[in-house]
């Protein structure tokens, strides 16, 4: 097949290096947005002049018969067409005639694929974000459900303070938020309309760019040729913002399947997103959480890939840049199955009550509690910090936990306690007491709920 570009070659090109340079096996995931980004461009050459308004209407007839094939899949490509622009074109010649190869006046492949990767990424920020509200309505969902359950809260592993559910549930809700505003602030960088660049210093043809962006729904264009060419930060930025995505829903998955193993025991998960083992029959594995802890791997992956990519590249766009497109798209991808698979995980999740209240009454969680107990009652906190070390001390050698003491026991240790310090020890008593804004007091996390639905709620409107 003849090259559009080939009028100063003597030789055709070699076919494995054709084949090695093509990347239409990748990108034809861009088509529809390639031939609406070409849709604008030839409208605004009819309307500018730069061609006849009656070759322009030939040429936009052409492509939306192009666009209509495929949506149904009927496009067919062949290594020959080198990358997906070329294939649009190459079927827009062969619909139309000669007057197609007037589409690409006034544009290069190079502020070309600028384009389709930023059309293309308006849509999946757009659906990634619609799947993170849907994750955040599951956490609501089994947070209200379990709204008074009370789990030791860890730090470093270790049990700490006691702390409801919910709240817990809570904390992935905000961070799932967070991604949220990155992906919402990222969106701003993805929205600029690049076409008219060029290939590196703009175009002779007197451009509309505002009309363009117009079509296309940017609010704005970008301002340096040069800097349009050459710049895939807002892909970056994306990848970025997945990664540290992945990275919560990692955690979330790594606290499920800590808290499914017999040692702990704190929660069940259903059998329909369980496996078994090959060679032990008694196995219920929590693949699904390992996988999503796995494939976020494949997201830092293509993260490091762009970087490793781009760190080096002179100005302005260098061939390299293709393979920023398979890094992308398999992150997007892995986000997205991800999160419909973590939305199954935690709606299917089931709470053993009864082992977390025999867990809660077996340790020293409330030992806090006592400390603050004290230190209400004028003792300096480290002071009483230090007592109830002793105390814990005392509870361990004699094969006790503090809910066994009894108030003789603590009236050794100080005159300070009264017989109410046996109200203080309690799961019950020291997450009610936790009423500080933001703090895991059953009040504080009904309103941290409500306030969620509201929010949600409002996006969806929007």
């Amino acid at each position: 097949m003849k090259k559009p570009w080939d009028g100063r070659f003597k030789k055709a090109l070699d076919p494995f290096i054709e084949e090695f340079s093509s990347s239409i096996d990748v990108d034809v995931k861009l088509a529809r947005y390639d031939i609406q980004g070409s849709i604008a461009h030839i409208k605004m050459l009819g309307r500018a002049n730069i061609i006849s308004k009656n070759d322009a209407q030939k040429i936009l007839h052409g492509l939306e018969e192009i666009l209509q094939e495929a949506s149904k899949g009927k496009l067919k490509y062949t290594s020959a067409d080198e990358d997906i622009h070329m294939a649009i074109e190459r079927m827009l010649v062969e619909k139309i005639g000669k007057i197609g190869n007037k589409l690409h006046t006034a544009r290069s492949r190079n502020d070309q694929i600028a384009l389709d990767e930023r059309l293309y990424l308006r849509d999946e920020i757009s659906e990634v974000s619609e799947l993170i509200k849907g994750l955040q309505r599951v956490i609501i969902n089994i947070a209200q459900k379990n709204i008074d359950v009370f789990i030791p809260g860890l730090t470093h592993m270790q049990h700490a303070q006691p702390v409801l559910f919910s709240h817990y549930l809570m904390a992935y809700f905000n961070m799932l938020d967070r991604d949220k505003g990155r992906l919402k602030d990222c969106f701003k960088r993805v929205n600029i309309m690049p076409l008219g660049a060029g290939a590196i210093a703009g175009t002779s043809f007197p451009v509309e760019r505002e009309y363009v962006a117009k079509l296309l729904g940017f609010p704005a264009i970008t301002k340096n040729s040069i800097d349009t060419v050459s710049d895939r930060d807002f892909i970056l930025e994306f990848v970025s913002c997945s990664a540290i995505l992945m990275m919560h829903l990692s955690r979330l998955c790594e606290d499920i399947i800590i808290y499914s193993s017999e040692e702990f025991g704190y929660v069940e998960l259903d059998d329909s997103i369980c496996t078994g083992s090959s060679m032990m029959p008694q196995k219920k594995n929590p693949d699904v959480a390992e996988l999503i802890r796995g494939k976020t791997a494949r997201v830092y992956g293509s993260l490091m890939t762009l970087f490793t990519l781009m760190k080096s590249l002179p100005l302005s766009y260098n061939r390299d840049m293709q393979e920023d497109k398979p890094a992308l798209f398999d992150a997007v991808e892995t986000v997205k199955m991800c999160l419909k698979a973590e939305a199954k995980l935690v709606a299917n999740i089931k709470l053993n009550k009864k082992r977390l209240e025999n867990i809660l009454d077996k340790d020293f969680s409330c030992a806090t509690e006592i400390a603050d107990y004290l230190a209400k009652k004028g003792m300096p906190f480290r002071d009483a910090h230090k007592l109830v070390g002793r105390i814990v001390r005392y509870c361990i050698d004699n094969e006790k936990y503090l809910r066994d003491l009894t108030y003789s026991e603590f009236k050794t240790f100080s005159n300070l306690f009264s017989e109410d310090i046996l109200d203080f020890i309690s799961p019950n008593s020291s997450v009610k007491s936790k009423s500080s804004p933001g703090g895991t007091c059953l009040k504080n996390v009904k309103a941290q709920i409500e306030k969620a639905k509201n929010s949600l709620s409002k996006e969806f409107a929007q």
